[in-house]
């Protein structure tokens, strides 16, 4: 008995995290970081303000909380490093997962937070980059090092390798929904988008390449 209760008080602190960082993301877009208040999402998210503070004293530790799930969210999924052995397969499944994740629409909410805020709250983008952009990169970065280890790939400066592959897949599937509210690509549209990516890659850094 005790031990389905410790589970259910598990599972009503987890739905009440899931609805203040929801609460706190919809409010943050709509009346600005500075312009809402711990009490608002409390009310916004339907739980008590002590409740709120308990998890996230202040505004500072709930946008990291969101940053963070945003882009950890189904972490085991869109972060895992594929084995090298496969650049093409390794190429095809990081390219999947990544365009599934900053094409979700509280990605490009958060993005739009973050830029909206920055001249009056830098920390915010140094939040966005420090624990949600970088670690994700950092993770393909050493996909394509392993690779090149293994002799599958000719990539001298992986990071370069990297920048370029996610934002050729970046550029068709967050920044145009920054600026065009009726960008809504198809999922055939994306996933050959995701291809092209691949396809410029290989023929970059594949090391059987044709010369």
């Amino acid at each position: 008995m005790a031990a389905e209760l410790s589970a259910h008080h598990r599972r009503l602190a987890q739905q009440k995290r899931e609805a203040i960082i929801s609460a706190a993301t919809d409010l943050f877009l709509n009346h600005g970081y500075d312009g809402t208040s711990l009490a608002r999402i409390a009310e916004g998210a339907a739980v008590s303000k002590s409740t709120l503070f308990k998890q996230f004293p202040t505004k500072a530790a709930l946008f990291e909380a969101i940053v963070t799930e945003s882009w950890q969210r189904d972490a085991t999924d869109a972060v895992a490093r594929p084995q090298a052995g496969d650049l093409r397969s390794g190429l095809t499944s990081i390219g999947h997962r990544y365009a599934d994740l900053i094409g979700r629409p509280g990605m490009t909410a958060l993005f739009r937070i973050v830029i909206a805020e920055l001249p009056r709250f830098p920390e915010l983008g140094r939040m966005q980059f420090q624990l949600g952009k970088l670690p994700y990169f950092t993770s393909v970065q050493r996909y394509l090092e392993s690779e090149h280890e293994a002799g599958n790939a000719d990539v001298p400066d992986a990071e370069s390798a990297a920048n370029q592959f996610l934002g050729m897949i970046a550029n068709y599937v967050l920044w145009p929904r920054m600026l065009l509210t009726d960008w809504n690509p198809t999922a055939s549209d994306i996933r050959y988008a995701v291809e092209q990516a691949v396809e410029t890659t290989l023929a970059r850094y594949a090391s059987d390449r044709p010369a």
